[in-house]
């Protein structure tokens, strides 16, 4: 997570112009930022304006409208824009809860199947290697029985970042001793990067939760889907678009785990509350 210089004053753009950039990156993301984001939501802002030569807020907002045309300024803002923090074992009772009774009741819905997990958002890999490694040490029928596992997320730097593996000293110290030194390597001082075994397991992607269009490409694919803490970040429809989102890329049966402070109850009906011995879930129905 960056953190920002409290001793460099942000810019002071026109109320009017961040009402509208902030309308128009909702429609694009989803996601919202209050009035306690200003200072980060300006001091970005400023950077992007800095790095592209635009004039004002007025003129960097009609660039992105009209004149990015592949997008490229657009990603470089959500880039800027999104918070990644994350470390191995976040909330690892969810885990625990995947290997001893999500993963046996897939095996048996779905016998000889290829079963497939999704992280989203993946952050800069931590999520995502820990269901693979999770599941490594905890599921026997990982020999036998063949996992897909791909992370996915908004932000391409971060995406790169989760392609190399190598993570600092507060992104391990969860992991057990024994599963940091079977799976990782020193590459630096105070640096472990996962094993090539692992690198190469999982896949990573560009996508963004809130473009419906670019979501039916996943429709009725996964078995498991995490999608930790990034609905926080969205408004009450915004939420309920991203639960039928959801919904519709799980297949028949399949999981979706949110983050702890994150209730589907609040957002739709269309799941199936599952009270699992480590961790409530919610699936979508066979029917």
């Amino acid at each position: 997570m960056s953190h920002l210089s409290a001793e460099r004053p942000a810019p002071g753009f026109p109320a009017e112009d961040v009402a509208r950039f902030q309308e128009f990156f909702y429609r694009r993301t989803g996601i919202q930022f209050g009035q306690a984001k200003r200072y980060f939501l300006d001091r970005r802002l400023q950077e992007r304006i800095e790095a592209t030569g635009s004039p004002s807020l007025r003129a960097y907002l009609l660039a992105l409208r009209f004149e990015d045309a592949n997008g490229a300024e657009f990603q470089q803002l959500i880039n800027a824009m999104t918070v990644n923090e994350t470390y191995f074992y976040r909330e690892e009772y969810q885990f625990r809860c995947l290997s001893r009774e999500l993963m046996p009741t897939l095996a048996k819905l779905r016998p000889g199947e290829r079963l497939r997990i999704w992280s989203l958002p993946c952050s800069t890999g931590e999520e995502a290697y820990s269901i693979a490694l999770h599941l490594s040490e905890n599921w026997p029928d990982l020999e036998t029985i063949e996992v897909e596992i791909t992370g996915s997320d908004i932000d391409t730097r971060v995406l790169a970042e989760a392609r190399q593996g190598v993570y600092d000293a507060r992104a391990v110290q969860n992991l057990p001793a024994p599963v940091l030194e079977r799976h990782f390597e020193a590459s630096s001082p105070g640096k472990w990067r996962i094993s090539r075994a692992m690198r190469e397991a999982l896949a990573f992607s560009t996508v963004n939760l809130a473009d419906a269009a670019a979501m039916r490409a996943h429709r009725g694919r996964y078995d498991v889907i995490f999608c930790r803490n990034l609905l926080i970040y969205f408004d009450d429809p915004s939420r309920r678009q991203a639960a039928e989102t959801l919904y519709d890329s799980l297949r028949p049966g399949g999981f979706l785990c949110l983050g702890h402070s994150e209730s589907m109850s609040r957002m739709s009906a269309l799941f199936t509350v599952r009270k699992c011995a480590d961790a409530i879930v919610y699936q979508r129905p066979l029917a």
